[in-house]
């Protein structure tokens, strides 16, 4: 009976063999190919990124492409000679991987400046690839720099590093530093789908966007939830499948909230806290994703639908709720809820705390925005002045009150004293009782 062939995941078995199948790094991979076409090749070079963008990959691409023995004229690996088979099953005695998180001591760097100094077996160079080696100690980093500054002739290092801050300058002085972005989602999109078609798996496009959207620019990442996904569902993969293996709260819900929004039903934050404990839902999770939907309404209010990164439908479903909102209520929404998202996290009462988050939020669709109160208070305090700068009304005279005074005379003179000096003074009272109130409460909340 034979041994069935072990399953290898999506991140390792659609790892980039060449340099043409790295995605998102044009302008590392164009550095990389015109140094080996114009054999400008330098003795050290760092890769820095967060994780899952391609720093091991693109060592182990740029090692390969150094040691190929039928490279000739060209810049990509043949990937058959036997030097590319032993880098890419990891048994190249002339490519050594270490892990600086576990090899982080002087005594291991000294090995390596010893075993440098030796000739490569097959290949052209001793090629070695250390990556996190931000982990490296302090007198290791020291052991180092010798052998970095003056390596011998057929050494190479390839260093690959998530914390380059870490990371002495002595060091980055040494060597040609790469910075990997973060790859876009419409390129972790297109990735995935190749990867789809090519496993012939239908997977619909919303799935696709949401799990970029959860990878948050790491290819990695995205290949492993989606490995994840097809493994959860035998047929189509649909969006409320991801969202549902993911533990994610159902889109609906968010708009929801937005509708609860304009009609200010602080009742619904109640009904909606309640739906999420009984189905289960971590209140940090629901609390990650609304920010992430309040993001994407002020992308659609304030630039648009164009620049928002998801498919038509789903972007005019976003532009139809980001009506509800002014431009201010969506940053303030925003702001609001990355301050609060730490205090729900170390909250003894998560349940309690979401439930007053959310309240907060549905109230403050009668929040004034403090730049609108500042016009307004700018008018009052102007029409105040102008009404100070009016001259006087006449007021009666003492000849006009003297002698025997009747009925008759004092309502006459009562009709003769003008009434605007005491309107005059209650407003100038009322004027600065706002302005104080404003100075003090610039942040608070009035009801229109």
């Amino acid at each position: 009976m034979s041994q069935q062939q072990e399953y290898l995941v999506l991140a390792r078995r659609y790892r980039p063999q060449r340099f043409q199948e790295v995605v998102g790094q044009e302008a590392v991979i164009t550095t990389l190919q015109n140094a080996l076409s114009l054999q400008r090749t330098a003795h050290a070079y760092l890769f820095a990124g967060c994780r899952g963008v391609g720093k091991t990959t693109l060592a182990r691409l740029f090692a390969k492409a150094l040691n190929c023995s039928s490279r000739g004229e060209g810049v990509e690996p043949c990937n058959e000679c036997p030097s590319c088979q032993e880098i890419q099953r990891g048994q190249s005695l002339d490519v050594i991987e270490i892990d600086g998180a576990s090899h982080r001591g002087i005594d291991d760097i000294r090995l390596i400046s010893e075993t440098a100094l030796y000739a490569p077996m097959a290949g052209c160079y001793k090629i070695y690839i250390i990556d996190e080696v931000h982990m490296l100690t302090k007198e290791a980093f020291n052991a180092l720099l010798k052998t970095l500054e003056e390596p011998p002739e057929r050494a190479k290092f390839l260093l690959a590093t998530t914390e380059p801050h870490k990371v002495p300058a002595t060091i980055l002085s040494r060597c040609h530093r790469f910075e990997l972005k973060r790859i876009s989602s419409a390129d972790l999109v297109q990735k995935l789908d190749a990867i789809c078609r090519d496993l012939s798996r239908s997977v619909d496009t919303q799935a696709l966007h949401l799990i970029a959207s959860f990878a948050e620019g790491s290819l990695r990442d995205a290949e492993s939830l989606l490995d994840q996904l097809l493994a959860f569902a035998e047929g189509p993969l649909t969006a409320e499948i991801a969202r549902s293996a993911l533990g994610l709260v159902s889109q609906e819900l968010f708009f929801s909230l937005d509708q609860a929004f304009s009609k200010a039903d602080c009742t619904f934050a109640f009904r909606l806290v309640e739906t999420l404990f009984v189905a289960g839902k971590d209140p940090i999770h629901f609390f990650t994703q609304l920010i992430e939907h309040v993001r994407l309404l002020c992308i659609a209010r304030i630039s648009g639908t164009e620049a928002l990164p998801l498919p038509s439908e789903e972007a005019q479903l976003f532009a139809d709720s980001a009506r509800l909102y002014l431009p201010a209520q969506c940053l303030y929404l925003l702001d609001y809820l990355l301050r609060t998202e730490m205090q729900l996290s170390k909250s003894a009462s998560p349940r309690t705390a979401l439930e007053g988050a959310l309240l907060h939020y549905i109230q403050s669709k009668h929040r004034i925005p403090p730049e609108v109160l500042i016009r307004r208070l700018s008018e009052l305090e102007a029409s105040w002045k102008a009404g100070e700068e009016k001259p006087p009304a006449p007021s009666a005279s003492k000849q006009e009150v003297q002698g025997p005074v009747g009925k008759t005379d004092v309502d006459k003179v009562k009709s003769q004293v003008p009434t605007s000096v005491d309107s005059s003074f209650t407003e100038k009272k009322r004027c600065e009782t706002i302005m104080r109130f404003a100075a003090v409460e610039l942040e608070g909340n009035l009801i229109q």
